[in-house]
Formats: C-alpha cells, sequence, structure tokens
C-alpha cells in the first residue's frame, strides 16, 4: 500500500492544523478563559497536580481529556 503525495500533503496539512487548534485550545483555558468542549458544550477545566493526579484539560464528561507533565 503507497499513499502519494497529494494524499500526504493533505495528511500533513491536517496534523498541523489540528495541532495548532490544540495548542490554541490550551492557552485559553489556562489564561482563564472559559472554553467549551465540542462534544458536550461543558466547559474544559485545568488540573494541575496541587488538584488532582491526573494533570491535564478535560470536560467533566471527559470526552475531551488532554493529558500535561507539569515540570
Amino acid at each position: 500500500m503507497s499513499i502519494d503525495l497529494k494524499q500526504f500533503a493533505a495528511l500533513q496539512k491536517a496534523s498541523k492544523a489540528s495541532f495548532f487548534d490544540q495548542q490554541k485550545l490550551m492557552k485559553q483555558v489556562m489564561a482563564g478563559k472559559t472554553v467549551l468542549c465540542k462534544t458536550c458544550n461543558q466547559p474544559l477545566k485545568l488540573y494541575t497536580p496541587a488538584q488532582d493526579q491526573l494533570t491535564g484539560i478535560r470536560c467533566a464528561k471527559k470526552c475531551t481529556d488532554i493529558a500535561l507533565d507539569f515540570a
């Protein structure tokens, strides 16, 4: 199975866009802005090591769950 250059370019473009969308979402949540989960429309919340063992950004239903490492 091989992938042609157009398919690879499209995949690369979609991956890059997804990365920057997620980066933007994380910056907004960390800045204290209200950002809603795209699936359940509940607010996303930042969980730090002081609050929870599972650090990251997630909604109450955990349909959005972005794991973060804190140094």
